[in-house]
């Protein structure tokens, strides 16, 4: 089991910088990708970035050049830093972990933390 918690959420107004931070904990030595997603009100919950355990990076089109997405050497806390933040950033942030080294097998589990949430607003 992987457990996943995230912090750094909160109100914001537009223009600021926030940045998220989730741990995983658990019996398992990394994971292949952690990402997070968001999800606003009224609308799917989509990717914003991803980054491999080799450093490899992907991000949401809409957040490309504000947000950075980075992994600690243990590989197990992600942070997403998010600068010059607008309205259409206000959603709840998941953090997920897919794709598991435990220590005796590798299998294609996809965990999620509990989220939190980034309120952008005057």
């Amino acid at each position: 089991q992987v457990r996943l918690v995230e912090s750094g959420g909160g109100l914001v107004r537009p223009g600021g910088s926030l940045r998220l931070s989730c741990t995983a904990s658990g019996s398992f030595t990394q994971a292949n990708v952690m990402a997070w997603y968001r999800q606003a009100p009224g609308r799917q919950r989509e990717l914003v970035a991803s980054i491999s355990r080799v450093g490899s990076t992907t991000y949401a089109d809409s957040v490309k050049s504000r947000f950075t997405i980075s992994l600690t050497n243990s590989g197990k806390t992600v942070h997403l830093q998010m600068n010059n933040l607008e309205s259409e950033d206000t959603a709840d942030y998941y953090c997920n972990a897919y794709g598991i080294w435990y220590t005796d097998r590798y299998a294609n589990d996809d965990y999620w933390g509990q989220g939190t949430r980034v309120t952008v607003s005057e």
